[in-house]
């Protein structure tokens, strides 16, 4: 595998709290009441826009989609300023990151490897936690939900990283938290791998990852071992 690539959120990072503590404050802002973390984690994966309108949706009984355009508006604007100031107040890696993304930089022979990230959130706050967290310098490209006119699950982002780090299809890998990056990795004809300890595992069952991985060294063995075996 010469190019792994990565969504951010319940994938790299735990970003649960900081993304339901923004979301609660614009509900609030908006005149509604808080709701639970897992819940908020459930609309997590489309993107920030689509995000705040699943959170002023859900006590009107109407789709995502029929959420007033005024009224998003202001509340993504909220939302925005909110979780800017506040993206890492209580972020963080998860366990074994720091260290599978330095061995997995590598080929097993010594020669570099591609990584990038690809997540639905938009670029500037990605591209920020990552610099913040000091996982950066693992990364030749961060790529967010306003980086292409298409969001995951489109292949744009997956199609222009790979051109970007000339590697084809057989040699690239989709790791990620849910089924928008399952369905991302179908749809550019990669490899995709899933982590069970992201905010929407459960999601899995109708979209199936090629591997289901438990902690970041087992990326690593698999990772290497598709490299001995090619």
């Amino acid at each position: 595998m010469d190019l792994l690539i990565f969504d951010l959120d319940g994938t790299l990072i735990d970003s649960e709290q900081d993304l339901a503590n923004s979301v609660n404050a614009t509900r609030v802002y908006m005149g509604r009441e808080p709701m639970d973390n897992d819940t908020v984690a459930s609309w997590v994966g489309n993107g920030a826009p689509m995000l705040v309108r699943r959170s002023l949706a859900v006590e009107n009984g109407v789709s995502p989609d029929e959420v007033h355009d005024e009224e998003l508006a202001t509340a993504y604007q909220f939302f925005l300023a909110h979780y800017r100031e506040h993206k890492l107040d209580f972020t963080y890696a998860y366990d074994g990151v720091l260290d599978s993304l330095a061995a997995l930089r590598r080929m097993g022979d010594g020669t570099p490897r591609s990584l990038a990230v690809l997540t639905n959130k938009p670029v500037r706050f990605s591209q920020g936690i990552i610099e913040g967290l000091g996982l950066g310098k693992h990364f030749f490209r961060v790529y967010g939900g306003n980086s292409f006119e298409q969001k995951k699950p489109h292949p744009v982002g997956v199609e222009a990283l790979m051109g970007e780090a000339g590697v084809d299809r057989e040699g690239t890998l989709m790791v990620g938290d849910s089924y928008v990056d399952i369905r991302t990795a179908r749809n550019a004809g990669i490899t995709a791998a899933g982590v069970s300890w992201g905010l929407q595992p459960h999601s899995f069952d109708e979209d199936p990852p090629d591997v289901l991985i438990d902690r970041m060294d087992e990326l690593e063995h698999y990772v290497f071992s598709r490299r001995h075996r090619g």
